[in-house]
C-alpha cells in the first residue's frame, strides 16, 4: 500500500507542476527588462510625443503592450536590432510604449481601437495627432517572430518621408 501511495503522490505532484506550468508563460519574465513603464499615463506620453513630432516632422507610433507579453518583447527587440527598421524609426518616428497591463490606460487604448487586438498593437498618428492606422501586429508575424520585411513595409507606408 505504501508503494501505491508514493506513486499516487508522485503522479499528483507531477500533474500539479504541469498544470501550473502555463501560468509561468503569462507572468513577467524577470530575465527580460521592463520595456513598458507601468505607471506612465498614456495621454500624457502622447502629449509629450506630439510636441516632439511637430518640431521634428515625425509620425507617432504607439506600441500598446505589457511587460509580460513575449510578442511585445520580440517586436521591441526587432525595433532595436534590425538596422533598417531601427534607422527608419530613428529618422521618421516617435515611438511611445504604452502599458496596458491589468487595464492600465484602457480608455486610451479603446480610443484608438487597440483594445480590439492582441498585444502588441501598433497605432500610427501623424504629427498633429490625427489617427492614421491601428495595426494588429499578428499580421506582421512570420512563424515565431515578426517579419522584418513586413514591419519595414508597414513603417514605410506610414512614414512622413517615403522610402
Amino acid at each position: 500500500m505504501k508503494t501505491n501511495l508514493s506513486t499516487f503522490s508522485s503522479i499528483c505532484l507531477f500533474l500539479l507542476v504541469m498544470c501550473l506550468q502555463p501560468l509561468h508563460s503569462y507572468a513577467a519574465d524577470a530575465s527580460k527588462p521592463a520595456i513598458y513603464d507601468e505607471s506612465a499615463d498614456g495621454p500624457k506620453q502622447l502629449s509629450q510625443a506630439l510636441e516632439q513630432a511637430k518640431k521634428e516632422n515625425k509620425t507617432i507610433l504607439l506600441q500598446f503592450g505589457a511587460n509580460w507579453c513575449g510578442w511585445c518583447h520580440k517586436l521591441h527587440k526587432l525595433f532595436d536590432t534590425d538596422q533598417a527598421i531601427h534607422s527608419k524609426l530613428q529618422k521618421d518616428y516617435i515611438v511611445v510604449m504604452v502599458d496596458v497591463n491589468k487595464g492600465h490606460n484602457s480608455d486610451f487604448s479603446a480610443k484608438y481601437g487597440a483594445d480590439k487586438h492582441g498585444l502588441p498593437c501598433i497605432v500610427i498618428l501623424d504629427s498633429s495627432g490625427k489617427h492614421l492606422n491601428t495595426k494588429d501586429t499578428g499580421e506582421l508575424e512570420e512563424g515565431d517572430h515578426h517579419s522584418p520585411e513586413k514591419v519595414l513595409a508597414f513603417l514605410n507606408q506610414w512614414s512622413p518621408t517615403k522610402s
